[in-house]
């Protein structure tokens, strides 16, 4: 991705979140310079790769399948200090994130607003395959169960509470406008508990054709 085009991105990102009255820590809207020597102070936000995190996948084409995410807090495995996690995304019509699971994370992914948002379920097999096998999850609370890779809707103001070890892509219904989507989850570690049925790429490649407006999560250790 261009820099160019992820500034755009963000830009646009902050309208939307304004108009949804979603509010960012302040530190979300520091320019690069205003990190500089920042981090033994703000080690936290550096280490736990709080912040903004755009991503194409790998796909070259965002606007098909992308995410954008704003990790707002989280925790760390090893220092066993916050053990949960939480981050507000936007997807938009038909943007896809590709289908996935975690190992360990639990999660709820929360339609925060705006449109629809549309999800599509596996179990995983025992050697990570998709199973045909119906599936069981918890819809604000409601035990609900759906066929397997049949599409469900998430209505603003629904959530669903996903286990480890369930497939799961998402993307916004069309004709419905952008989806404002909040996950309330363990610690996250993108690291080490992704697990993509097909191989991407979860952070993109930048290429530098201008300056960036705000740090990504993958710029902290070029700029502090």
């Amino acid at each position: 991705m261009k820099r160019s085009e992820v500034n755009a991105i963000i830009k646009g990102l902050e309208i939307f979140f304004e108009e949804q009255k979603f509010m960012l820590p302040e530190w979300a809207s520091w320019s690069p310079e205003k990190w500089k020597g920042t981090y033994e102070k703000c080690s936290e936000i550096v280490d736990n790769k709080l912040g903004w995190d755009i991503t194409d996948f790998g796909s070259g084409d965002f606007n098909r399948q992308g995410l954008s995410l704003f990790t707002i807090r989280n925790g760390n495995w090893d220092k066993k200090d916050k053990m949960y996690c939480e981050k507000i995304m936007v997807a938009g019509e038909e943007q896809e994130t590709p289908m996935h699971f975690h190992w360990n994370k639990t999660e709820d992914i929360i339609n925060r607003g705006g449109g629809n948002l549309v999800m599509e379920l596996f179990m995983a097999t025992d050697d990570d395959k998709f199973s045909d096998k119906p599936v069981t999850a918890s819809i604000d609370g409601i035990l609900t169960t759906v066929k397997a890779g049949v599409p469900l809707i998430l209505y603003p103001g629904q959530s669903i509470c996903l286990k480890s070890r369930v497939y799961h892509r998402f993307y916004g219904q069309k004709g419905n406008g952008r989806v404002l989507i909040g996950e309330v989850s363990m610690v996250n570690d993108d690291a080490n508990d992704n697990r993509f049925y097909d191989t991407i790429g979860r952070f993109p490649e930048i290429e530098e054709d201008v300056k960036p407006v705000h740090l990504l999560v993958n710029d902290y250790s070029k700029y502090l």
